[in-house]
């Protein structure tokens, strides 16, 4: 079974920039496109970005075009998050999740439909404040 483990989240300024990996395990990641989401405290959970199995695809919540960019390396199985300009508001536990039809991860970044979505990380926290 396909795990996945978030890391990178941390403190940071506002303007301020952090990586967030998504390291699976358990089976190869190359059958999975990964969605980042996020959820701020008080919160529903959004979605961030998302990116299809071999990387050719991906797709961004207007939140985060221009300022986030999803990559993939599947040689290490490893799933990225870079996150320059950071705002406050980008203050949440970000999770990573994986479904082997990336029309389901789509479904989850543009309309928060999650039913289908099995395969979460634990999260990882970031707190962009001065």
């Amino acid at each position: 079974q396909l795990q996945l483990v978030e890391s990178g989240g941390g403190l940071v300024q506002p303007g301020g920039s952090l990586r967030l990996s998504c390291a699976a395990s358990g089976l190869s990641s190359d059958y999975y496109a990964i969605g980042w989401f996020r959820q701020a405290p008080g919160k529903e959970r959004e979605g961030v970005s998302c990116i299809s199995a071999n990387g050719d695809n991906t797709n961004y919540a207007d939140s985060a075009k221009g300022r986030f960019t999803i990559s993939r390396d599947n040689a290490k199985n490893t799933i990225y998050l870079q996150m320059n300009s950071l705002k406050p508001e980008d203050t949440a536990v970000y999770y990573c999740a994986a479904d082997t039809n990336y029309r389901t991860v789509l479904g989850a970044l543009r309309v928060g439909d999650y039913r289908y979505l099995d395969v979460w990380g634990q999260g990882t926290l970031v707190t962009v404040s001065s």
